[in-house]
Parts: structure tokens; sequence; C-alpha cells
């Protein structure tokens, strides 16, 4: 891991917290105790209360009783590995957005983990300031804030999404998604029979440069398939060349 980085500098960006005003919940999850509490000092730097795990049992106990509002998890550890940890977590409907630790080049651990379930990865070795902004752009898009004025509810024929209370249902049936999976939807519905590119699906619901790898966008797209489109007829189209389109089942 890189370790060149000054803590404070973690700092630049306006605290976030919850939406009671107390601090975000963090666990870090990795058998290297040097990682962990290097993680640790720099999320506690951003005044949130963080603990701490170092085995996949470990985990499941400390998130089920802490509930943290967002988890880092190392992939590869011995016993329970990360990957087991979190499709435990999501049946136990733990929906905390999941930033996965993996090997710099276990391109299969990265695929393996957004397809449970996590939410987004960061490859050993990495600086903190990147690791720091991107658990920051996890939380904003699990805790979105609606404008004042602005209606929350959005229907594209039978589809309707509740930004204020994060609920969607397709012919009144609820679909549960994670954190990224909503705003991957919301940002569909916030544009039907629109073509999106994959570069501009990255940059809205990523927000920040993902290295050019689009596939990550094609695994969400198929998650949001298996649990919208099994309800009814496709809504989720494949533009090939040129992206997707969400549009009413005809």
């Amino acid at each position: 891991m890189n370790q060149s980085h000054h803590l404070p500098a973690v700092q630049a960006q306006p605290r976030l917290s919850r939406a009671d005003g107390t601090a975000i919940r963090a666990v870090v999850v990795d058998d290297e105790d040097s990682l962990t509490d290097l993680l640790s000092m720099a999320l506690r730097y951003e005044g949130w209360d963080v603990r701490l795990a170092s085995d996949g049992n470990q985990a499941l106990t400390t998130i089920r009783e802490f509930r943290p509002d967002v988890i880092v998890l190392d992939i590869m550890m011995p016993g329970l590995d990360g990957l087991a940890v979190l499709t435990r977590l999501r049946a136990d409907g733990i929906q905390a957005p999941i930033l996965f630790l993996t090997a710099k080049d276990a391109v299969e651990d990265r695929v393996a983990g957004l397809t449970v379930g996590g939410d987004d990865y960061v490859t050993k070795p990495f600086s903190l300031e990147e690791l720091v902004a991107r658990l920051r752009a996890l939380l904003r898009r699990s805790t979105l804030t609606i404008a004042g004025d602005a209606d929350p509810v959005i229907e594209v024929g039978d589809l309707t999404l509740d930004e204020s209370t994060y609920e969607v249902t397709r012919a009144g049936t609820k679909v549960d998604l994670t954190a990224t999976e909503f705003e991957l939807l919301r940002y569909l519905m916030r544009n039907p029979r629109r073509v999106l590119s994959r570069a501009q699906i990255l940059d809205r619901v990523w927000s920040y440069d993902f290295g050019g790898r689009a596939s990550v966008v094609e695994i969400y797209i198929s998650y949001l398939r298996k649990k919208i489109d099994v309800l009814g007829p496709p809504m989720i189209h494949t533009v090939r060349g040129v992206g997707y389109m969400l549009r009413v089942a005809e």
C-alpha cells in the first residue's frame, strides 16, 4: 500500500455526517493490522466513527451490531472471505455500500465482488486520498438529498421510484436495490427514451474517473435487468455501440 500520503490531506473536503448530524459509521475489514490501523486513522480524521475487524466472522458480528453507513472489505482473507461476508450481509438485508479491497491484478476478484453486490473497489496498493474519495462518493449516492420543491416520485410506465424513501416498485411489486443500483436506475428513469452512453453513466453514477472500465456499467445494467425486467416486459434496452435506454415496455 502507498503510505507516502500525509493524513491531513484527506481532510480537504467538507465533512460528511449522517442525516441526524451524528458521525458517519464505517467498518474496515482486513487481516493486515497495519493497513486497518492506517485506514482507521484516515477515516477518523474525517470525523467518522470507525470499527475494525480482522476476519470474516468478526466482520459479520461487528457489522450486524454496529450497522455502519459504509464498509471497507478485503476480498482475500483466511476462512470466511470478503465475498462470503458480503453475500451473508445482503441476505440479512444490510444494504450499506461496500468498497472492496482487491489484489492489483485480480480482475476476476473485482468482477466477482461487483457481481455479488459490492458497490466499488480499489486495488492494492492504493492512496488514502483515493480510498476516502471513493467512500465519500458511495455515501453521497446512498444518502441522496432531494430539492425541496422537486417531486420525489418518478414514474415510467409501471415502474415507480421514490427518491425520498428509496423505494422502487414495478407493477406494485417492491424491488430491493443497492445504493449504486438505485442511482443508476434513477438516472435512467430521469432520462426515459434517451440513449445514455457508458461514459455518461460512469460520469453521472460513479462521479469519478473509473479508468475507462466501462464493464462496470454493463455489470450493473445486468443487475437491474435481473430485478426490473423479470417483473414484466423488458424496459432496459441496449443500443449497440452507443449505450443504454429505459423506455415503457411495449
